[in-house]
């Protein structure tokens, strides 16, 4: 076995592991350093003697200072570490980097399902908005009605799905803060893969009602409809008695969205209809290394195609904070950016806890110390381009290019927001493992390492790992994600997350105090 160690910048100090399985006490790197121990693979091994408190570097930055004296060839490990200094929020550079403008990538496209308000789905979905848990099991049990016994007739469209959640009663719906879940989804109700086609079932009773929730005007008129007229089934009406009354109620009110959804075709639009959410969940230490580096270069090209492309997990980049104000196309935009920040200071503060306790033990176990190691391999998802916007939680977007979408690092609440943001299309990247997928929209896994796209290979889209291996360049990478994103796109291709019908609940943000 090769030993092979991985530098991303000349003034690391450090490098991780490459090898399936690690590698021995003994080893001898191409550098002619040995090792003194046991290095797993994504952790990391001394390059140069580093004596007490000096700096580890990793990505060309401090990612923590020896907590002892470390000996070249020792196995760098969270213990012997110590986590710098979080970064203040004043005197960042602020829109400091002005790279020369890429050049447009014309003549991509994909066939998509252009809507009456202009967006454009990438798939045909009836969607049954809830306005409360309390009817989440009857729609659940009508779904499973819908899709065997009504789906069948009406071959265009592609699923029925309930926007289930936890929200909705028992809660100050009044209180600060309410306003976020309570828009985030009504938003996602009116996600473009959803055809404009809003039907609701509620209890009656409850806190968020549907007039609430989508007041008059929120709903977009298109072909087939042309009511503004909310249509609700409400458990609770005199009409209904008994259950199967319920089901009977949801099946014939599905059945007209149905109809118009199935009256709808695919057409020939251009790749700048893209709204892709990127995101990484169950990272290891090469998520920075390859599948993030490819996922950046992908956003790159996304941009240059006119698409949007939103990066998130305010929690995870907070630590290079400095990077995307500089980034930032205006001083505006880096201090919206400042701002989701400073909100998660205060996050932290108000629960007496420090961002210490982001890095789960996967996350570690995958050689990741701390956050701010993780942080740097988080961030180069969004890649070069300037960041045009940032959207508040729970907005929905209007403009194109790279954004900055504040949402926490929990997959489920950040694909949630995303969602509610408009995403058509998402990337989420992955170096444990995570079965991760929404129902609402295709998920495009991309597995770090060639280990992990071999043991879940009916999990993984693509294989990130080939770039570690040496067999395939990030710019390789990039370019499959993107040619596999129009198939996608387009319904030619599905993923493994759609194709096994893998998806997680979505999880409404509420910042605020619950009752």
């Amino acid at each position: 076995m090769i030993p092979l160690t991985i530098s991303m910048n000349d003034r690391d100090n450090v490098a991780i592991v490459a090898n399936d399985g690690g590698l021995p006490a003994g080893a001898k790197l191409s550098s002619g350093l040995t090792l003194l121990e046991h290095v797993p693979q994504g952790h990391k091994v001394a390059l140069v003697d580093l004596p007490l408190n000096s700096p580890v570097i990793r990505y060309g930055i401090p990612i923590g200072y020896a907590a002892q004296d470390i000996v070249a060839g020792s196995w760098v490990s969270e213990q012997i570490m110590r986590m710098p200094d979080v970064r203040g929020l004043d005197n960042l550079p602020i829109a400091t980097v002005k790279p020369a403008p890429m050049p447009p990538l014309e003549g991509y496209t994909f066939e998509g399902y252009r809507n009456a308000d202009g967006s454009v789905g990438t798939r045909n979905i009836l969607a049954i908005t809830t306005t409360v848990q309390c009817v989440s099991g009857v729609v659940d049990y009508a779904v499973q009605r819908i899709k065997s016994e009504l789906l069948p007739k009406y071959p265009n469209v592609d699923d029925v799905i309930g926007i289930e959640h936890t929200y909705g009663c028992g809660v100050a719906i009044e209180a600060d803060g309410a306003d976020i879940p309570i828009r985030t989804l009504r938003n996602i109700s009116l996600n473009p893969n959803f055809g404009g086609e809003v039907m609701v079932v509620s209890l009656g009773c409850e806190k968020l009602q549907p007039q609430r929730l989508l007041p008059p005007g929120s709903i977009p008129i298109n072909a087939g409809n042309t009511s503004e007229e909310l249509d609700v089934v409400c458990l609770q009406d005199e009409v209904h008695v008994g259950f199967m009354s319920m089901i009977d109620s949801i099946m014939k009110t599905a059945e007209s969205h149905l109809e118009r959804l199935n009256a709808r075709k695919r057409e020939t639009v251009p790749a700048s209809e893209l709204i892709v959410g990127v995101q990484c969940g169950g990272s290891d230490a090469f998520s920075g290394v390859t599948a993030n580096p490819a996922v950046g270069f992908c956003t790159d090209l996304l941009v240059r195609a006119g698409a949007s492309v939103m990066f998130s997990e305010v929690t995870e980049v907070r630590d290079g904070i400095d990077q995307l104000t500089s980034r930032a196309m205006t001083p505006e935009v880096a201090k919206a950016m400042i701002d989701e920040m400073a909100w998660y200071d205060a996050y932290l503060k108000r629960g007496k806890v420090d961002r210490s306790a982001n890095t789960t033990p996967g996350n570690k176990k995958g050689g990741l110390s701390n956050i701010v190691e993780k942080a740097m391999g988080s961030i180069v998802k969004s890649g070069t381009s300037p960041i045009s916007g940032v959207l508040a939680p729970g907005n929905k977007l209007k403009q194109k290019g790279l954004i900055f979408a504040a949402t926490p690092a929990s997959d489920f609440i950040c694909g949630t927001l995303q969602l509610a943001a408009g995403m058509n299309l998402h990337v989420f990247t992955t170096g444990r493992g995570t079965p991760y997928g929404l129902a609402a929209v295709p998920v495009i896994k991309v597995a770090t390492r060639t280990d992990l796209a071999k043991r879940w290979n009916d999990l993984m889209d693509i294989n990130a790992g080939k770039i570690a291996d040496g067999t395939a360049s990030i710019e390789d990478i990039g370019w499959e994600m993107f040619h596999m994103m129009l198939e996608v796109a387009s319904g030619r291709k599905k993923t493994f997350a759609e194709q096994w019908k893998l998806h997680n609940a979505i999880s409404l943000f509420n910042p605020a105090p619950v009752t």
